[in-house]
C-alpha cells in the first residue's frame, strides 16, 4: 500500500475516530487455537489519529487495550477483555532511507509482505523467523529471530519506533530521542504502547548455498559448535525416537559465485513442504491420536526421508515459510555453548518418561545482543524449540522439557508457552527491573495490561 492509497483509506475510513466503537463481544483465538479471548469492543485503525483517539478513548472508560497482530503467539500476550485493535488496513512500507538502508513499515505489515516490498528496492533482511504470516510490530514485541550465530534477531535490527503512549502522546523514538523507550520496546510485549511503524535495518539483497544432510545426532552434537561458527546460518532437527537428526547449513554466496551440483529446487520444495513438512507429521499427528506407539516407527522413517540436498535460494524466501498445520510450542534460549549437553539431557528424560513425540525438536543459534528482554541479551545462544499437535496433549511433554531448560539457565521466549512469573524472569533477565520501572512509568493505570503481563511482569 503507497502513503496515498492509506491516506485514501484513512480519510475513507476515519468516521468517528475520536469515540469508541460501539459495544459489542468479540471473540478472537490466536493461531493454534489455545486462546480464545472475548474483547468487550474491536476496532481495526487505519491512521495514527485514529490509533491515539482509540487509546484516550478507553484509558478514560477503564477499558484496557491490546493489539493483536497474526496470533502466531502459542500464549494469552495479545489477549484482552477490552478493547482489541488489529492493524489488518494499516500496512504497507513507508519510507526507505538509501544511504543507510532502513526501511520504516506500518505496524500491520505482515512478514512475508516486507519482504516483497524489499525486494523492489534490492533490499532483505538480514535474518528473520521462520513463519512468514506475524505482524512486523508482533515479531518484534515478542523477540522474533532466526538462526545464524553472526546474526541478531528482528528486535536488534529495529532504527526507530512510532507509538502512541498510554496518555496519547506519539513518540518518535531512537537511539538519540526518547532513548529509554526506544532500547526496551523493541521487545516491549505490548507493554510500553501502541507501536504503529517500525523502521528497520536492511542489507542489500543476497543469495545463499544450501546444504542439507542427514547424520547421527550424537555426531551433530558432537560438532555443533564448530559446525555454527563455520556457516552463516545453522540449524538442525532431531526427530525424536530415531538417531538422525537433519543438519540445515546456509553459506552466503560471492555475487556472481554459481554453485555446482545442486539439487533440482522443485524437488526440494516438494519434499520439504509437501512430504515432511505436511504429510508425514500430519500422519505422526493422526497416530498420536489412534495409534501411539507407531509415532516411534513414523519419526524413523521421517528422518530417513531427508536426503542429503544443495541448492540455492535467494535471501527473500529463506527464512520463512506458511505453517498448515497447527501446533503448540515451547522455546527456550540456553548459553550457546551449553547447547548440545542440554539436547542430550532433555532425550535422556524423554526415553526416562517414555514420551512419544511426532514432531521433530528444533535447534537454532543467535548472536548476542543488547535488547534488555531478548533472550539472547549479552550472550551468544542456542535456542530449543519443541512442539506438539493441538489435539494432542502437550503439557507433560513441555513440562519435562522446560525443567532442562530452566535448570541450564533458559529465557523463554515471550511468545511461546512456558511457566515462569515475574520472580524467575527477574532472574534470568539482567535488566528485567529497568523494563518493569519503565513500565509502570509510562503505563502507571495499566491502560495496556492484560493477565499475561501480570504474570509476567508484576501486577
Amino acid at each position: 500500500m503507497t502513503d496515498a492509497q492509506g491516506e485514501k483509506s484513512a480519510k475513507k475510513r476515519q468516521r468517528g475516530a475520536t469515540s469508541l466503537p460501539k459495544r459489542r463481544a468479540n471473540t478472537w483465538r490466536n493461531w493454534s487455537g489455545g486462546v480464545t479471548e472475548t474483547a468487550q469492543l474491536t476496532a481495526g485503525p487505519t491512521s495514527e489519529t485514529a490509533v491515539r483517539s482509540l487509546v484516550i478513548g478507553a484509558g478514560g472508560s477503564g477499558l484496557r487495550v491490546k493489539s493483536v497482530g497474526a496470533g502466531h503467539s502459542f500464549n494469552d500476550v495479545a489477549a484482552t477483555e477490552g478493547l482489541r485493535l488489529h492493524f489488518d488496513d494499516y500496512r504497507g512500507l513507508v519510507s526507505v532511507n538509501p544511504e543507510t538502508n532502513v526501511a520504516t513499515f506500518r505496524a500491520g505489515t505482515r512478514m512475508h509482505e516486507v519482504q516483497e516490498l524489499l525486494r523492489e528496492h534490492g533490499l532483505t533482511l538480514e535474518n528473520q523467523g521462520d513463519v512468514v504470516a506475524p505482524t512486523i510490530a508482533g515479531a518484534i514485541s515478542t523477540g522474533t529471530h532466526g538462526t545464524g550465530l553472526g546474526y541478531s534477531g528482528l528486535s536488534a535490527m529495529v532504527k526507530s519506533l512510532r507509538m502512541v503512549l498510554a496518555d496519547g502522546q506519539v513518540v518518535l523514538c531512537d537511539e538519540r530521542t526518547h532513548s529509554d523507550i526506544f532500547e526496551h520496546a523493541r521487545l516491549g510485549l505490548g507493554a510500553l504502547g501502541v507501536i504503529l511503524e517500525v523502521g528497520i535495518q536492511c542489507v542489500p539483497s543476497f543469495r545463499v548455498l544450501v546444504d542439507e544432510s542427514t547424520g547421527p545426532v550424537d555426531d551433530v552434537l558432537d560438532t555443533f559448535a564448530d559446525r555454527a561458527r563455520a556457516a552463516d546460518y545453522f540449524a538442525f532437527y532431531w526427530f525424536p525416537h530415531s538417531e538422525q537428526a537433519l543438519v540445515r547449513s546456509h553459506r552466503r554466496l560471492a555475487e556472481g559465485e554459481e554453485p555446482e551440483g545442486l539439487t533440482s529446487r522443485n524437488a526440494v520444495k516438494l519434499m520439504d513442504e509437501e512430504l515432511v513438512q505436511y504429510w508425514t507429521r500430519g500422519l505422526a499427528k493422526s497416530l498420536g491420536e489412534i495409534a501411539p506407539g507407531m509415532v516411534s516407527r513414523l519419526s524413523q522413517f521421517t528422518a530417513s526421508l531427508t536426503g542429503p540436498r544443495h541448492y540455492v535460494e535467494d535471501s527473500h524466501g529463506m527464512f520463512g515459510a506458511q505453517r498448515r498445520i497447527r501446533f503448540h510450542a515451547l522455546e527456550y534460549g540456553v548459553p550457546f555453548e551449553d547447547g548440545p549437553e542440554v539436547v542430550r539431557e532433555i532425550r535422556r528424560r524423554l526415553e526416562e518418561r517414555r514420551l512419544r513425540v511426532s514432531f521433530p525438536i528444533e535447534v537454532r543459534t543467535a548472536a548476542a545482543d543488547d535488547v534488555p528482554l531478548s533472550p539472547a541479551y549479552g550472550r551468544d545462544t542456542t535456542y530449543i524449540a519443541v512442539h506438539r499437535y493441538v489435539r494432542e496433549a502437550h503439557e507433560e511433554f513441555f513440562e519435562t522439557v522446560e525443567e532442562v531448560l530452566r535448570a541450564a539457565g533458559g529465557r523463554p521466549h515471550w511468545g511461546m508457552l512456558h511457566t515462569l512469573r515475574a520472580e524467575e524472569l527477574r532472574e534470568a533477565y539482567p535488566r528485567f527491573d529497568e523494563f518493569v520501572e519503565l513500565r509502570d512509568r509510562l503505563d502507571p493505570q495499566r491502560v495496556f495490561g492484560n493477565p499475561y503481563l501480570e504474570r509476567s511482569l508484576g501486577e
